[in-house]
């Protein structure tokens, strides 16, 4: 991918979230939506990005595995504006 050098995707990074997420984590937007594409909680403020949908998922609740049972629905929230990130919201079963 061409953002390979960008802060936020390098490979280390990468591979830091990767070894994360193989010690017992979840990411829980990926945990409902494993195949979803283009869904992003960052956008640059330049060349119309967020309009365009040209962004980055940076926003992340990471969970135990354990957890995972208990929620029931992750979600971006694209359409409230207030910064160059989105809201992103986990739904967990109490």
């Amino acid at each position: 991918k061409t953002n390979t050098q960008n802060p936020g995707f390098t490979p280390e990074e990468r591979e830091k979230m990767t070894t994360i997420l193989d010690c017992g984590f979840i990411d829980s937007f990926r945990y409902f939506y494993p195949d979803l594409e283009n869904a992003y909680s960052w956008w640059s403020y330049r060349m119309k990005a967020r309009e365009r949908n040209v962004g980055w998922r940076i926003d992340y609740f990471i969970t135990s595995e354990r957890l995972g049972e208990k929620l029931t629905d992750a979600k971006i929230h694209p359409e409230i504006y207030g910064s160059d990130h989105c809201p992103v919201e986990l739904d967990i079963e109490i």
